[in-house]
């Protein structure tokens, strides 16, 4: 905390409870509620080849326990989804009570890292910072692809007669990555209509393509946060009035379009079901916990931090079952299987209803950006400032006072990724890095309480140890619910984090070092000239 006080490495204080509110739910709103609620409803069927990899590490323990046959696949929840959305929100609520009691405690950048730094030590703290990249980059890069498909679409439908009386289409090769491309050029039939020309240039034999709306809106986000915090704010909370708007009208409109008959059977999949679609509408929860990461931001962390994350997952979780109960009640939840627009499917046939779910999935998609390209930047940023990374990234803009080494760099890397690689399968491996860092952000809680149990806490988690336990028990078993390969990936993820971590960190650490047992460090890094 000291260091984060020190004049050289001080960041501008413009954020109250209503922009970090407006911060959680821009990260929390997004591509989540307008696409996963169908597809846990309706489940994911797995098929023949590869299917054990497919399937859920839970239902190796039931068919363990009740040596019942092992069930591929993840089972749907039915109409069931609004209780599933409970589940993941129960998990999140106590994790976010948890975060709150350490966001106000230590108002510092960086989130679960810097908490478990802490709490736990500097290994404990490397591998949950190597894990938030999971949430934040590896997140973003999947969402960028998914406002490029979004606004390639509503470009296609804006019908000018004078000037483009078939909408705004573009080159196939400009649009989506080489794989992605070449799928759509295989596959053929109406999908190629939606483009102005299908060709894809070659260069030495092999075609190529880039997604160019992936890599622009990336680039526009990263200009907006280096020029500032209070205007990406002011931007943010302007996106999130409008997307709250469509979200709204979604759910009034389509009330009135229920029949409680596709409500019967509410929970076809039983307990299994809700428990496998909460695991997946997890990743439309996502995001609350960026809100920690603007504590250097914050103009009062200690009273601020608890509203904006507990606010924003409240509100949240208010729309997600609200919104999930109206499209189950509006179409047979069997509609939605292998679905990825649930939402604009509910109102098919109703084009201004469709209309307005683009555009606010769109606004949805750009929040989310917005706020995640804010949060890793200065998880990198603390990660540099205990010498875990190199100094180079704890660099401080003199004038607009934004971390803008490590913004660029998190730009580069995720529009250039978005660009160039077909990532649409990453959405399970975000889930089970933050659920890892939400159980590391729960143990941190009741450790502090025994170790610095004299400490000032202006929030503080009810029923300590009873409420992070919980949190522990209910992120582990979402854990459980997500997929085998997923769990293999994520033990790779972390080998590669280890190994960085070893070659270099131990050897640069400052607390290794020495170099952080006083006040600040004895060679704070030098104010950067203009």
């Amino acid at each position: 905390m000291a260091e984060a006080a020190a004049p050289e490495r001080q960041l501008k204080r413009a954020l109250g409870p209503f922009a970090l509110t407006c911060i959680g739910i821009g990260a929390i709103i997004g591509t989540g509620i307008f696409a996963l609620a169908g597809t846990a409803a309706a489940g994911e069927q797995a098929h023949a080849i590869g299917s054990i990899w497919k399937t859920p590490v839970m239902n190796f323990f039931q068919a363990w326990i009740t040596h019942a046959p092992l069930v591929f696949g993840r089972p749907g929840a039915g109409p069931a989804v609004t209780l599933s959305f409970i589940v993941a929100a129960i998990a999140c609520g106590f994790a976010a009570l948890c975060y709150a009691e350490l966001a106000a405690m230590i108002p510092v950048s960086g989130s679960a890292y810097t908490y478990s730094y802490a709490t736990m030590g500097e290994i404990v703290a490397w591998i949950i910072g190597w894990d938030l990249i999971l949430e934040y980059a590896v997140g973003n890069m999947a969402v960028a692809v998914g406002w490029s498909g979004y606004f390639v679409r509503l470009c296609g439908s804006a019908q000018i007669p004078w000037l483009f009386p078939d909408g705004i289409k573009f080159p196939l090769w400009l649009v989506n990555d080489a794989r992605t491309a070449s799928d759509i050029v295989t596959t053929g039939g109406d999908a190629l209509k939606n483009y102005s020309s299908t060709g894809l240039p070659l260069i030495g034999g092999i075609p190529i393509a880039v997604n160019l709306p992936a890599f622009l809106i990336v680039a526009a986000v990263t200009a907006l946060l280096i020029y500032g915090i209070r205007e990406s704010a002011r931007t943010n909370s302007t996106i999130v009035v409008i997307k709250l708007a469509v979200v709204v009208f979604v759910i009034a409109f389509g009330a009135f379009m229920v029949h409680p008959n596709n409500w019967h059977p509410f929970l076809p999949s039983g307990f299994g079901g809700v428990m496998s679609g909460a695991a997946i509408v997890f990743f439309a929860f996502i995001g609350f916990d960026a809100v920690s990461t603007t504590a250097e931001e914050a103009k009062n962390p200690q009273r601020d931090m608890p509203i904006g994350i507990i606010a924003s997952l409240i509100i949240c979780t208010v729309l997600y079952v609200l919104m999930a109960a109206v499209i189950t009640g509006m179409r047979m939840y069997t509609t939605y299987l292998g679905d990825p627009a649930a939402v604009a499917t509910a109102f098919a046939g109703h084009r201004l209803a469709q209309a307005l779910i683009s555009a606010g999935a769109l606004a949805g998609i750009t929040s989310v950006l917005l706020v995640f390209q804010l949060g890793q930047p200065r998880i990198f940023m603390a990660m540099a400032r205990d010498g875990l990374l190199w100094p180079y990234f704890a660099k401080i803009h003199p004038r607009f006072r934004t971390p803008y080494i490590t913004t660029i760099w998190t730009g580069v890397v995720v529009g250039g990724v978005a660009a160039l690689v077909d990532i649409g399968s990453l959405a399970d491996l975000t889930n089970i890095g933050t659920l890892f860092a939400f159980v590391l952000v729960c143990m941190g809680v009741i450790i502090l309480r025994r170790t610095q149990a004299s400490r000032a806490r202006p929030f503080r988690v009810p029923l300590v140890p009873l409420f992070p336990i919980l949190g522990v028990l209910f992120c582990f078993i979402l854990m459980l619910s997500l997929p085998l390969e997923t769990w293999g990936r994520f033990f790779v993820w972390l080998a590669i984090g280890l190994a960085i971590y070893f070659f270099y960190g131990v050897h640069h650490s400052k607390l290794r070092l020495g170099v952080d047992a006083g006040i600040t460090e004895d060679t704070p890094p030098p104010i950067i000239k203009t």
